[in-house]
């Protein structure tokens, strides 16, 4: 497993670079004076030159990507122009409300899809198959802004029993530690901070993972169908063993590969792609920052927001390739 582990370190080493240097070249690629994109067409000429001269625009493109390394080294992402602080330190404050999120709306999707999809497969054509199936139909065609807008409207405006947005109540002085609210009110023991939290994710978690429980569901499914085909499935029913223990032993693990690579990449597009979800329930995440980074045009921000949005990306693939081992230990000689 140690061999299985370095290979796969060695060789997202390349993946990295090549994405340090395309989020390196977004500035570069925006057409006209990156500077004056950023500070407005109707700025003097010495801000302009203070600003070519902060970002290093004014030295040849092979001196500022060395210098782009030589910062990314030192974990330095730039300052962001609209906050004036380092983009490191608004994303180490953002970052946990996002992946909070993105933690939750994956649960609900892994636990409903998964679910579904082996309901369907055990009782293929029936009422259960189709009824999953349609689920899975709805959820994938769902666009998650409406969803979001819909599930506000019935169940924060029109029945009362769901906040409408934020992370807490209004009013509440909780000062987390981690950032992590249900961790943070787990440790102090909290337990009215905690429910507050909890109920405060339901909504924005079921409309984020809605699209990826459907994506599971499908999977699950077809996976669970090809693996109860097999002639070992033929061989345990064969000797006389229940049909939920043939379904839960023997097919539900071996059809779990196909879906660990969907859970894994959903949850890294989640952690990217939660900016319409996080800007309809006002969550201050991540999405949220670089909307708010694109519509000021501050290109530093988005810059290194979207620089850890990737790595995080490639940090989870790489995850998902290691589970791949320990679900599966024959592909690690392979």
């Amino acid at each position: 497993m140690l061999e299985y582990t370095l290979r796969r370190l060695i060789a997202i080493i390349p993946v990295l670079f090549g994405l340090l240097t395309l989020v390196f070249l977004l500035i570069e690629l925006v057409p006209g004076d990156p500077a004056r994109t950023m500070l407005g067409q109707h700025v003097n000429e010495q801000a302009l030159e203070a600003l070519r001269e902060k970002l290093g625009l004014n030295k040849p493109l092979y001196v500022r990507f060395g210098i782009y390394l030589g910062r990314l080294v030192r974990g330095d992402l730039g300052e962001s122009i609209l906050q004036g602080r380092p983009v490191s330190t608004i994303i180490s404050e953002r970052f946990a409300a996002t992946f909070e999120l993105s933690v939750f709306a994956m649960l609900f999707s892994s636990f409903a899809g998964v679910f579904l999809g082996v309901l369907s497969a055990w009782k293929q054509y029936s009422i259960w198959d189709y009824s999953g199936m349609l689920i899975a139909l709805i959820g994938i065609s769902m666009p998650v802004f409406w969803l979001g807008l819909m599930m506000i409207y019935l169940f924060s405006l029109k029945l009362g029993i769901m906040p409408i947005g934020g992370r807490l109540s209004t009013g509440s002085h909780f000062v987390p530690v981690t950032g992590f609210y249900v961790l943070d009110a787990i440790i102090r023991m909290d337990f009215n901070t905690l429910l507050d939290a909890l109920w405060h994710l339901i909504m924005p978690s079921i409309a984020l993972g809605t699209i990826p429980m459907a994506m599971i569901t499908r999977m699950t499914r077809s996976s669970m169908l090809e693996v109860l085909r097999q002639d070992y499935i033929n061989t345990a029913r064969a000797k006389g063993l229940h049909e939920r223990l043939v379904v839960m032993k023997h097919a539900f693990r071996n059809s779990m590969l196909p879906v660990v690579t969907v859970v894994g990449l959903n949850f890294g597009l989640l952690l990217g792609g939660a900016i319409l979800t996080e800007t309809v329930f006002a969550w201050p995440g991540l999405g949220t920052w670089l909307l708010e980074s694109i519509n000021a045009r501050d290109f530093p921000a988005v810059q290194g927001g979207v620089l850890f949005v990737g790595f995080v990306f490639v940090i989870l693939n790489l995850l998902v390739d290691l589970s791949y081992g320990w679900i599966n230990p024959r592909i690690r000689y392979e």
